[in-house]
């Protein structure tokens, strides 16, 4: 129900608002309405009652357990909320001179060595305003890097299968064409394929380790020290950096550049199209072409290095440095924590997602990579399932919707049949996986018994399941109302 079909006339929510000033005369007669504007008419208690009510039918981090694969929903602390909505930090106008902003941009010079020392990078900027910006920054700078050697014939970005679909996306943006590789019967790259596709014309490869298969690539520095041999460059997709926090990272592995999803792994606002941060780290090579500004340090203090100083560079992403609330929100994310902190982070991660991967195979739910270990995700497949009891990922994912559970990511990546990707995330409880098990495990006995009622689920949701084929091909937005 919207707003509007609850208004009745007369009624009004202005007895605790200010007297009414009347503002007409401010305004030029021929810019002025000739009509009431056709606002709903409800009372206060209606209105509160209806947005909260409206708020409850959502699923959220806050709310449900949120096993989305590959985009680690886990909880945002208030504490990093609370310190950075600040009046000090909300005060400042992005325009103020840097003398007045010393307390800030020291904040973001440190997060700045934060990431350096958590990825094994030579730089870092936090200008990107999202990972899709961040990702095609890094693959920017690649070309920038190239082109710079009047190396043009290197117009070639090689992708996994198992990639994420932004991956081949970004390349393309920047100007290359998608060299596309398989992966192995246990998740690797494999060499074969990579040999074969290397050559003059590549420009780089783009990877995520641990892979979006849940694997981690074992042979990681050999892929490094081929495409290396070959003149291209690494680039490491951030998305599942979680994994790995304290325990390895990127540069030992030998990429050139990474994105970091901060409202993935160090827990800033995620969801709702934004805002995000995508902040980059590059190694020596790439260091000219970061994008501006990012903040520097010299006698007189905090300074942000511009494109002047940075002639190079692949220039500004955003309107001024990146996104200044959700940046310090990754920042008292990272002091909270500390260096050991992180370490706890990825350990748990890890040890949530093979906890829940051993209980969920015990059930009878079978595993796409058996002979592997989960990083902080892995992945469930129900082929078995969909041929001989006919659950689908669909059905599945529907019905965890009534066991009150977000479902993981299903269908993704696309190699795998039936594909369930799931991410506990280092912030839930052995209770909270544990019924999750339960969950899965009575919707697995249905099944068996009644796949029918199944195949109608959800049942407990506001919305019914649709016939996704038309909402897609069809869409209605427009609910019309008479005011």
């Amino acid at each position: 129900m919207l707003i509007f079909e609850k208004s009745k006339a007369g009624r009004t929510a202005t007895a605790q608002s200010p007297d009414e000033v009347d503002v007409n005369h401010l305004i030029p007669e021929s810019y002025q309405r000739g009509s009431r504007l056709g606002m709903p008419q409800a009372s206060e208690l209606d209105v509160v009652r209806h947005y909260t009510q409206l708020s409850q039918k959502n699923f959220a981090i806050d709310t449900h357990f949120y096993p989305l694969g590959s985009c680690t929903m886990k909880y945002n602390p208030r504490a990093c909320n609370a310190l950075a909505m600040k009046d000090e930090f909300l005060a400042r106008h992005p325009l103020a001179h840097e003398s007045l902003s010393q307390g800030y941009l020291a904040c973001m010079y440190h997060l700045q060595q934060i990431l350096q020392a958590v990825t094994n990078m030579k730089g870092v900027s936090l200008t990107p305003m999202a990972g899709a910006q961040g990702e095609f920054s890094g693959v920017a700078m690649i070309k920038a890097y190239h082109d710079d050697r009047q190396d043009f014939e290197r117009r070639e970005i090689i992708v996994p299968d198992a990639a994420h679909g932004t991956n081949p996306a970004t390349a393309i943006m920047c100007g290359y064409k998608v060299k596309e590789i398989r992966t192995d019967e246990d998740g690797n790259v494999d060499m074969d394929a990579l040999e074969a596709a290397l050559g003059p014309q590549t420009a780089g490869i783009m990877l995520t380790n641990p892979s979006t298969l849940g694997v981690f690539e074992s042979r990681i520095k050999e892929i490094a020290e081929k495409v290396h041999a070959a003149g291209g460059l690494l680039y490491y997709d951030g998305a599942n950096l979680n994994a790995i926090l304290g325990k390895t990272n990127p540069g030992i592995m030998g990429f050139d550049v990474i994105h970091m999803n901060l409202h993935k792994t160090f827990s800033t606002p995620h969801g709702g199209g934004g805002p995000g941060s995508g902040a980059i780290g590059v190694s020596e090579r790439l260091l000219p072409f970061m994008p501006v500004p990012y903040v520097g340090k010299d006698e007189s203090g905090y300074h942000y290095v511009t494109a002047k100083e940075a002639p190079k560079s692949i220039g500004q992403l955003s309107t001024f440095a990146g996104n200044a609330g959700v940046n310090l929100r990754a920042y008292i994310y990272a002091l909270l924590n500390g260096r050991e902190g992180m370490q706890r982070i990825s350990e748990f991660a890890t040890l949530n997602a093979n906890y829940l991967m051993k209980r969920l195979e015990a059930i009878g739910f079978d595993l796409a990579f058996k002979k592997r270990r989960a990083s902080h995700e892995f992945i469930v497949t129900l082929k078995k399932q969909a041929k001989d009891l006919g659950l689908t990922a669909t059905d599945l994912a529907k019905a965890l919707l009534d066991e009150s559970m977000h479902a993981p990511t299903i269908y993704f990546p696309l190699l795998v049949a039936e594909c369930l990707l799931i991410e506990p995330t280092e912030t839930e409880s052995k209770q909270t996986l544990d019924g999750f098990v339960e969950a899965m495990g009575r919707i697995l006995e249905q099944a068996k018994v009644d796949i029918e009622h199944l195949k109608q689920a959800p049942y407990s949701t506001p919305v019914r399941r649709m016939d996704e084929v038309k909402a897609v091909k069809e869409p209605n937005v427009v609910h019309k109302i008479s005011v």
